[in-house]
Formats: C-alpha cells, sequence, structure tokens
C-alpha cells in the first residue's frame, strides 16, 4: 500500500521537474527572439543609415564633379579674359556649399596657379617683343637721322626752289616716320636717340609743332616771365610728350579748328597747356589716358590695342623716367585740355638772351606790355615775301649741337628757377656790355625781309666763290 503514494509521488516531482524545465526553455526561446528581433532592427537601421549616406556621397561626388567642369569651362576661361581686360568678372562657385571648404581651397589654389602661370608667360613673351622693337627701332632710327641729314645738306645745296620745296616735303615725311618709329621705341624701353644743349622752352614747343601734320593751325602763347629753358638730358623727352599731346589735339578735332598752346610760368616752374577744341574723351577714356600718362604700371604691348596706340604710352614711359608731370582733362571748349608740368628743380633753368638769342621763329613772351609774336610754323613759305627761303622743318626745333660751358648757377631767391650764364669768349671781351632790356618784337614783314637778305647774300657768295665752271640751274657746280 505504501508503494502506491511514493509511485505517485515520484511522479509528480518528475512532472514538476518537467514543467519548469520546459518553461525554462520556453523563457529562453523567447529571449533569443527578442535578441534577434532586436538585431534585425538594428541591422536594418544601420543598411538604413548606410544607404543615405551612400546617397549623399554620390550626391556631393556629382556636385564636384560639376565644379570641375565649371572650372575647366567657365571659371578659367573668363581669368584668361580677365587677365588681359580687367573689367571682365570671373565667376565663383556653382554650388554655395562648397564654400571655405577643401575643395574650395583646391579650386581657388588652381586659379591662382593658372593666373600666375599666364601673368609670367604673357611678360616674358612681352619682353622678348619689346626687345625686338627696340633694336629693330634703334636701327631705324639712327638711319633716318643720317637721312635727315643728308636732307637738310642738300637744302643748303640746292637753290632751285623746286627742287628745295621738294627737299623739304621729304624732310618732312622723314620727319613723320622719325616720330612714329622714336615713340615705338621709347614704349618698348628704348633711350630717345638725340642729345641737345639747353633749348628755350618757346623753341622746343615750335619744334615740336613742326613734326606734325597740321602743324599750321597750332597757335603758341608765350606768357613767360622769364626766359625759361630746359635743361639739356630733358629736352627731347619733353619736346616727344609735347608732340604726342599735339598729335591727339589735331587728330581729334576739325582741320578747320585751331589748337592753341599756351606758355605758363609758376613760382615752381612752367608749364605747357594745349587746349583743342574737338569731339573730347570720355571719363573712361581720361581714366585710362591718365593711367598711360601716370607711367607706374609696367606696360605690356598688347594693352596698346590694335593697331597700337603708342602715343600716350611713350609719354607716360617718360614721365616716368625724367619726373615731371601731364595731366588730361575735358577743355573748357569742349575738347580735351592737356598740361605738361615741368618741375623748375632740376629740369629748367634761365637762360642769358644777350649771350644766347631765341630763335625767331619762337614766339616773344609777354614782358613790359609787349604783344606775343605768333609762332606758327610755314613750311610752305606763304607767310613770306617774295624770295625769302623757307628755313628746314628741323630748324624750328633746337639743333643738336655741343652744349657750351657755363658758370655755376648763381644763388637764387626761394622759389625762383636757377639761372646759367655762358662764359663769355675771348672774341668778346671788348664788345660792349650785355643788354638790359628784352628785343622788341618783330613783324612778320622784317622775319621775311631778314630771311629774303639771307638768301641773296649766300647767293652772291656761291656765284663768287663758282665763277669757274659755271653753275647747273640746281645751283651746284658741274663736275
Amino acid at each position: 500500500m505504501t508503494s502506491i503514494p511514493e509511485a505517485l509521488l515520484w511522479c509528480l516531482s518528475a512532472g514538476t521537474a518537467a514543467a519548469v524545465v520546459l518553461a525554462a526553455l520556453s523563457i529562453r526561446a523567447r529571449g533569443q527572439r527578442a535578441g534577434l528581433r532586436a538585431r534585425l532592427s538594428a541591422a536594418e537601421e544601420q543598411n538604413s543609415a548606410t544607404l543615405h549616406s551612400n546617397t549623399e556621397l554620390t550626391a556631393r561626388l556629382r556636385a564636384t564633379e560639376a565644379e570641375i567642369r565649371h572650372l575647366s569651362g567657365t571659371r578659367l576661361p573668363d581669368l584668361t579674359l580677365a587677365l588681359a581686360h580687367p573689367h571682365v568678372p570671373v565667376p565663383g562657385l556653382l554650388d554655395a556649399r562648397f564654400a571655405g571648404t577643401e575643395t574650395d581651397q583646391a579650386l581657388n589654389a588652381v586659379l591662382e596657379q593658372v593666373s600666375d602661370a599666364i601673368t609670367k608667360e604673357r611678360a616674358r613673351v612681352d619682353a622678348a617683343a619689346q626687345s625686338t622693337l627696340r633694336g629693330a627701332t634703334t636701327t631705324i632710327q639712327a638711319l633716318l637721322y643720317q637721312l635727315q641729314s643728308a636732307l637738310q645738306e642738300m637744302q643748303h645745296r640746292y637753290d632751285d626752289p623746286n627742287v628745295a620745296q621738294d627737299l623739304l616735303n621729304a624732310d618732312f615725311l622723314n620727319e613723320q616716320a622719325l616720330r612714329r618709329v622714336q615713340a615705338t621705341g621709347v614704349v618698348c624701353g628704348a633711350w630717345p636717340g638725340l642729345t641737345r644743349e639747353d633749348s628755350y622752352l618757346a623753341e622746343l614747343v615750335v619744334g615740336a609743332t613742326s613734326r606734325l601734320r597740321g602743324y599750321e593751325r597750332v597757335q603758341v602763347s608765350n606768357q613767360l616771365r622769364d626766359p625759361v629753358a630746359v635743361v639739356a638730358r630733358a629736352v627731347e623727352p619733353v619736346a616727344i610728350v609735347v608732340t604726342e599731346l599735339l598729335a591727339n589735339a589735331l587728330h581729334h578735332s576739325h582741320r578747320e579748328l585751331p589748337v592753341t598752346i599756351t606758355l605758363q610760368q609758376g613760382n615752381r616752374g612752367a608749364s605747357v597747356i594745349v587746349d583743342d577744341y574737338g569731339v573730347g574723351m570720355h571719363d573712361d577714356e581720361i581714366k585710362a589716358a591718365m593711367e598711360l600718362l601716370s607711367g607706374d604700371d609696367s606696360l605690356l604691348l598688347t594693352q596698346l590695342g590694335d593697331p597700337p596706340r603708342s602715343g600716350f604710352a611713350a609719354a607716360g614711359q617718360l614721365v616716368r623716367q625724367y619726373g615731371f608731370g601731364v595731366h588730361v582733362e575735358p577743355s573748357p571748349y569742349g575738347g580735351v585740355r592737356a598740361v605738361v608740368y615741368l618741375p623748375g628743380d632740376p629740369l629748367l633753368t634761365v637762360l642769358d638772351e644777350s649771350a644766347q638769342p631765341m630763335s625767331v621763329m619762337a614766339p616773344l613772351p609777354h614782358r613790359s606790355g609787349q604783344p606775343d609774336r605768333s609762332a606758327v610754323p610755314d613750311r610752305a613759305g606763304s607767310a613770306l615775301p617774295t624770295g625769302a627761303t623757307t628755313p628746314s622743318p628741323a630748324a624750328a626745333a633746337p639743333a643738336a649741337q655741343p652744349a657750351p660751358s657755363y658758370e655755376a648757377p648763381a644763388q637764387q631767391a626761394d622759389g625762383e628757377l636757377p639761372r646759367r650764364r655762358r662764359r663769355k669768349p675771348v672774341s668778346e671781351l671788348d664788345e660792349s656790355a650785355p643788354r638790359t632790356e628784352s628785343a622788341p618784337p618783330r613783324s612778320p614783314e622784317e622775319t621775311g625781309t631778314r630771311w629774303a637778305a639771307l638768301q641773296r647774300g649766300t647767293e652772291t657768295g656761291r656765284a663768287a666763290a663758282q665763277s669757274e665752271p659755271p653753275r647747273s640751274p640746281e645751283g651746284n657746280a658741274q663736275s
């Protein structure tokens, strides 16, 4: 009887243990399923994040490729154009999200390197071109000076009026070619190519006028108080600058309108003021002209236009080298006013008129109420009386002669120009004291009479010296 309860108890114990085991297994299975579901959810979230990151990376890669295409197709071509024409803008980034990033810095580095390389290459090519032009213009300029000397010798050799007129025309054409070659050489860094002695400013201006077509339209008014002269080293540079300013005035004004030149003297220097009545210049043109005339920046030949306009560029180079100033502004007469300012120290001096009289071609200054003398060169000789000979075009310019010796400048008051006086030659020691008053103004009739007397004296002397063999119609002896 006792075995049956024990068996039941054993069975109950076994069932309870089995139930406990089953319950434990069920709990464990549920925990494993929950962990698996959590891992699956985490994996899904990670896959979603990875997919989103891949999408963003793909979009950024495409945007970077678009920026590179924008750099090569738009920014670099505009950069090369802006280097030649500064007013052309260079576009920025295509996508503003790259601003300040490493991509932006890398693209800017490419632009800077390309800009530096292009600038250096342009400077190298331009320097080579300038060197070639400098050598060519120097040689051509020397040949033209030789031709000028030969033409002037022939003008003195032949007496026939028709031959003399043809020689004057040839000399004038040679002067045009010389001016163009000289300006081109100066732009390329060449020396002006001519040395003169100290010359009166009025003579210098008349000489500059005689180098241009339309010189008969130029009217010179001398308002200088003293016999102001330009020192030898600056005579030709100042003449070149005045010539180019006059050429601009004559070119941009009607052929029947005058161009006026006024010589003014201030406390610290003198000025040459050129006024025309032409079409004038716009504000941007005046700004560009002032940039060229300042001579500050390095100049490239490609900046002179096509065809190149070298006048203002040559003037700017000389302004920078010799220390005077040029200013361009609208004229009160509707055209353009150009002012050349020459500082008294060190470019000006005052000459002794008794030792070195001013040329008859130059206008007399306004002193003691004296009227000024017209200074319009006349190559055709129409203003001279019959029988007078027209001087050579180069006669109006200061002659290239050895500079005379000078005494040391005397002490001058503050604001006055330095004065130089020639040492008196031995042959002049017994002559009367130098004049103290200015020479009276010479009328055109008096000037023509003097030229005619000079011509008659020259012909008489040649006829006496060349009585045998007989003279040819051109005035030179036959061989």
